[in-house]
């Protein structure tokens, strides 16, 4: 990707105080599946702090910041149509003290494409700092791919009404909608399922990739009873809203996933 090999090492800064106002707002959105023993704010509430704040005429019509090089851009203006949040790895060092000044850094460490399946990929990866007072807090690499645009019926299975698996999990339009606005997300595919199904080919409305991830990483604290020291996660396949969802221990110790009604598994992870 020599194309864009300037874009690799730059960085952007932002910073927000977490307040209890979003602290209650994020337990409230997911209530029942936090892990609630440990210190400080509940973990995934990172995502939530210091998002971009991108005015509208700076969006493109998918709801993502428009892709330029002009001044302000962080990320490269690939040209392929579709972007999603494939995966990363997370090391918690400390817990994020609520009433603090959290500052994120972040910095693009690599940039790479290949063939698949259906079509050209290219792979942006992220690092990210959330620190406050100078004492690092979280350490995370963001994983992000870029695709074409799906073909004319391809549609994923979709299955809203299938039966509710024991001790499942169904995300609701509400859900979907409140975790847009806590990390102020404007990706039509969360909320606009027009969009979603006129362009996008899918059947509904998208499970963001970090919300499943939330989800996996307290299943992981609960089991260990302790937050993670490091936890990576893939996203394999998209899972919809309304879906009955199992949030599930993998084949191996130190694994959990999330598996949707067809039996596709949507994400993978795996913790310490």
């Amino acid at each position: 990707m020599n194309a864009y090999a300037d874009w690799i090492g730059r960085s952007e800064q932002a910073e927000e105080v977490l307040g209890e106002g979003l602290v209650e707002r994020f337990r409230a959105m997911l209530a029942g599946t936090l892990w609630e023993a440990g210190e400080g704010a509940p973990l995934g509430i990172h995502w939530c702090l210091a998002p971009p704040a991108v005015a509208p005429e700076l969006l493109a019509r998918d709801g993502h910041p428009r892709r330029d090089s002009g001044p302000g851009s962080f990320l490269p203006p690939i040209p392929l149509p579709a972007r999603m949040w494939a995966g990363g790895e997370i090391r918690f060092l400390a817990p994020v003290p609520i009433g603090a000044r959290i500052v994120r850094r972040s910095r693009i460490a690599g940039i790479s494409s290949k063939e698949g399946r259906t079509g050209p990929l290219v792979f942006v990866a992220v690092d990210h700092v959330f620190d406050a007072g100078g004492e690092a807090l979280i350490s995370e690499r963001q994983d992000i791919v870029y695709k074409a645009a799906p073909a004319p019926g391809n549609t994923p299975a979709y299955a809203p009404d299938a039966q509710m698996p024991r001790d499942g999990i169904r995300l609701g339009p509400v859900t979907l909608f409140r975790y847009s606005a806590l990390t102020f997300n404007g990706h039509r595919i969360h909320y606009d399922a027009d969009y979603c199904r006129k362009e996008e080919a899918y059947p509904a409305c998208v499970v963001h990739g970090p919300l499943q991830a939330t989800l996996l990483m307290n299943r992981a604290a609960q089991i260990l009873g302790r937050s993670p020291v490091v936890f990576s996660y893939r996203g394999l396949a998209p899972c919809f809203v309304d879906e009955p969802l199992r949030i599930a221990d993998g084949p191996e110790d130190g694994t959990v996933l999330i598996e949707a009604p067809d039996g596709r598994i949507t994400m993978t992870a795996e913790f310490r």
